[in-house]
């Protein structure tokens, strides 16, 4: 073992990280970076982790891990990489939204941001009665929620899924009226990669959502919709009307 697999695998046991394969060690080698090091052991130290385990996915921007919290119970630990993420990405959906105006335009001000802004999200929708994963905590740039799956096995996307097609697109649409007249904030990246399904239709991913009033919100709304019916047109569900979905979701808010 070489000397930067050696200090890997020490950051790994001092944070009680079970998955430490070279596969494993790789994924966290990308991640850990030493302020992620000291925010993982905050959260170890006050309780909100008790192990981490593999990673469930990893996207562009951050990569989810298998994890324990209070109690054994299982969840999700979102950690987004500050050193390749591409902030710039990320500033046109923090502009233009109140609660975020006097951010710091670093980047990892910028990406500590934007996870507090998902886990606000998340909190919004869920007293809304949105089906999405329920945040637990963030701190900088780590979000720990529920884990949608069973037994370290994560829930598929929809795209992956056999389904009734009517019944999964209604439910998506109740949750999408919601979040709008509820949460009153729009998804603004929904597709097929960003639904779950276990049992039900799960929204994840919502960091770039943004609230109603801001500037974009009509038309991040929408392409949501316009995404979301042509992947179930292509699954066979016929005469959806983009209009009358847009109605039905806003209210006539």
């Amino acid at each position: 073992m070489d000397i930067k697999n050696r200090e890997i695998d020490e950051k790994l046991a001092r944070l009680r990280i079970r998955d430490k394969d070279s596969d494993s060690r790789k994924i966290w080698g990308d991640v850990l970076d030493e302020r992620t090091i000291l925010t993982l052991y905050r959260l170890l130290k006050r309780g909100f982790i008790e192990a981490i385990g593999g990673a469930i996915s990893t996207g562009k921007e951050a990569t989810v891990f298998y994890g324990l919290g209070e109690d054994a119970r299982e969840i999700a630990i979102k950690i987004y990489r500050i050193e390749t993420s591409d902030f710039r990405e990320m500033e046109p959906y923090l502009a233009g939204d109140p609660r975020f105006d006097n951010i710091k335009r670093s980047r990892s001000g910028i990406i500590y941001t934007w996870t507090q802004k998902e886990y606000k999200n998340l909190k919004r929708a869920s007293n809304a009665g949105v089906r999405v994963p329920e945040p637990i905590t963030s701190m900088n740039n780590v979000l720990l929620m529920e884990f949608i799956g069973e037994e370290e096995v994560p829930a598929p996307h929809i795209k992956d899924v056999d389904m009734a097609l009517e019944e999964t697109f209604e439910k998506i649409i109740v949750n999408l009226r919601k979040l709008y007249t509820g949460a009153r904030i729009v998804h603004a990246d929904l597709s097929e990669y960003n639904i779950l399904y276990h049992h039900q239709p799960i929204l994840i991913d919502m960091g770039q959502s943004v609230t109603i009033s801001h500037p974009n919100a009509t038309s991040f709304l929408w392409r949501d919709i316009k995404n979301l019916s042509k992947f179930f047109e292509r699954r066979g569900l016929e005469d959806l009307n983009e209009k009358d979905l847009f109605n039905r979701i806003t209210g006539g808010l």
